[in-house]
C-alpha cells in the first residue's frame, strides 16, 4: 500500500490542552492543520525529491520527530484522530489484548469502528487471553485480524528442538513473534502500538510517531505518555473487558511458558522471561543483533 501523497505535519503555534486535567489524555485540544492529507496544501510531502538517494531515511525522521514533538503537547484523540484520516486503510492497530492494548483499540475504534485491528497468534496463549479475545470481539461486534508463524510448534520442535522458549528465548520470539509482525504489515502503511514509557526501562524514550524502518511503515505510540494508572482507570470508567490474570497480579501477559505474576515492588515486567535476562520479545526492539 502505498503512502499518503503529502503528510499534514500540525502547525508550529504552541498546542496546550484546552483547560484539560493533567491525566485527562482523552480530552480534545485545540489543534489546527487535522484534515486529511490530500485536503491540505500546507502538508510535507512525504516522498518528495530530497536529493541523494541516502536522504529518504534521515527526512522521515526528521518530519516523524517533528510530529513527535507536536503531539507530546496534544491529547490523545488529536494524535489518533490525524492518524485515521492520514492514512486511512493503510493504518493498523497490533495488539495483544493486554491492558494497554485494550485502551487503545476502545480508544481508536471510537474514532473508525472498521479500522484494521490484528493480533499476532502465538500458539502459546493463556485460555484467559483466549476467552478474553472472544470476550472483546462480542463487546465491539466484529472480529480481529489473526496472523500467525506458518510453523507449528510441533513443526518449530522437531527442527529447532523441544522447548525452544527455554533454550532459546529470543529465537523462539523471533520466529512466533516477529517474523509474523512482518506479514502482518505488508499492507500497511502506519502501525499503531500500546507501548508505554513507563513498562520498561527500554522503553522509556518512545517516541509518539516514528519512522520504522524494518518494516517500512509510520510507528505510532498514541499511549507512550500515559501511566499504568491512567489505563486502569479509563479501563474502569469505560466498564471495558480485561484479562482476568490482571486481577492475580499479572501486570503484562505474554505466552503462558514465559510469563509468571509479579512480587510486591517488582517491575511491571519482571513476570516476562523471568531468568532468561530479557525483557523484550523483539517485535518493537531488535534483541536478537
Amino acid at each position: 500500500m502505498s503512502m499518503p501523497s503529502t503528510l499534514v505535519v500540525p502547525a508550529e503555534q504552541p498546542l496546550v490542552a484546552a483547560a484539560a486535567p493533567a491525566a485527562d489524555h482523552t480530552a480534545r485540544s485545540a489543534i489546527p492543520t487535522l484534515a486529511p492529507a490530500a485536503a491540505s496544501p500546507q502538508g510535507t510531502p512525504l516522498h518528495g525529491a530530497t536529493g541523494a538517494p541516502g536522504d529518504f531515511l534521515d527526512w522521515t525522521r526528521i518530519v516523524f520527530g517533528r510530529l513527535s514533538h507536536r503531539f507530546d503537547h496534544a491529547a490523545t484523540v488529536d494524535l489518533l484522530t490525524w492518524a485515521v484520516q492520514t492514512f486511512g486503510a493503510g493504518l493498523s492497530v497490533g495488539t495483544s489484548f493486554g491492558a494497554s492494548g485494550i485502551v487503545l483499540m476502545d480508544l481508536t475504534l471510537r474514532v473508525n469502528p472498521d479500522v484494521d485491528v490484528f493480533y499476532i497468534d502465538t500458539g502459546y496463549f493463556f485460555p484467559e487471553t483466549l476467552g478474553l479475545m472472544k470476550r472483546l470481539e462480542a463487546h465491539y461486534g466484529r472480529t480481529f485480524r489473526r496472523v500467525s508463524t506458518q510453523l507449528s510448534i510441533a513443526a518449530q520442535e522437531k527442527r529447532l528442538g523441544p522447548r525452544l522458549y527455554e533454550s532459546d528465548p529470543d529465537l523462539c520470539c523471533h520466529v512466533r513473534k516477529v517474523l509474523p509482525v512482518t506479514q502482518a504489515l505488508v499492507d500497511s502503511t502506519a502501525w499503531m502500538t500500546a507501548v508505554r514509557r513507563d513498562q520498561a526501562p527500554s522503553r522509556r524514550h518512545t517516541p509518539l510517531v516514528q519512522w520504522n524502518e524494518r518494516h517500512s511503515v509510520v510507528k505510532i505510540a498514541p499511549l507512550a505518555q500515559w501511566s499504568e494508572g491512567d489505563i486502569w482507570t479509563y479501563i474502569h470508567e469505560h466498564h471495558l473487558p480485561y484479562n482476568v490474570l490482571h486481577d492475580q497480579n499479572y501486570p503484562s501477559i505474554g505466552c503462558w511458558p514465559c510469563t509468571r505474576a509479579v512480587q510486591p515492588g517488582e517491575d511491571l515486567r519482571a513476570g516476562r522471561w523471568a531468568g532468561a535476562n530479557k525483557i523484550e520479545c523483539g517485535i518493537h526492539w531488535d534483541v536478537r543483533k
